[in-house]
């Protein structure tokens, strides 16, 4: 890969904002009910079909008709939606931030329902401030399908050695990686902040 990477693609989860509802729920009806829950409901692949654009309540409160006996625990990751999806990770915000004032382009690449993004939207205006947002929900394809890569690269004209990617699962920064992407799987914003610096992108300075 001769290029060097032009534009940073941030995943949102995991990487701009907490993203864990397993310990989130654990912390209030504890690790056995919480497996019980998610394996009784497939609630994991209902937030999948949000992030593939399908409507977030009629797909979530479906289960609680679907499952009577978890109907409270479905409407708790209905009403609790926002709590799910926190808290922001502020030194990652700094780098996002940082990368612009830098005049780098940033992009936003995330598996996001349409109406999930927009509640996000609402408490983390920094999700606003990317260049561009590519939201699965909108595209109606999710990570690591071929399709949502293809599909940014087509729409921002950006060749795949240009592109630095930040994602928090290997399947998804394997699937960039393999369409010439540069990649980095993030663990945590330090590190980002440390390939970012090595890339050039940023100084230590910038990245701190």
């Amino acid at each position: 890969m001769s290029q060097r990477p032009e534009i940073v693609v941030f995943d949102i989860g995991n990487v701009l904002l907490g993203w864990d509802p397993e310990t989130w729920f654990t912390d209030r009806i504890g690790a056995e009910r919480t497996q019980a829950f998610f394996d009784a409901t497939g609630i994991l692949h209902a937030n999948e079909r949000v992030d593939l654009g399908h409507p977030f309540s009629d797909t979530i409160l479906s289960l609680a008709t679907a499952y009577p006996d978890w109907a409270e625990e479905v409407q708790m990751w209905h009403d609790n939606w926002l709590s799910l999806a926190s808290p922001a990770i502020p030194h990652s915000v700094r780098l996002l931030r940082a990368l612009r004032a830098r005049e780098v382009p940033v992009y936003a690449l995330s598996n996001f329902g349409v109406q999930t993004f927009e509640i996000a939207l609402s408490a983390y205006p920094f999700l606003a401030e990317f260049d561009r947002s590519y939201i699965s929900g909108h595209m109606q394809v999710i990570k690591p399908d071929p399709e949502i890569y293809a599909r940014l690269e087509d729409d921002s004209g950006a060749a795949p050695g240009t592109l630095l990617f930040a994602d928090d699962r290997p399947d998804n920064i394997a699937a960039a990686a393999a369409r010439g992407w540069h990649t980095h799987l993030f663990t945590d914003p330090q590190g980002w902040a440390d390939r970012l610096v090595a890339e050039g992108l940023l100084s230590k300075a910038d990245a701190a």
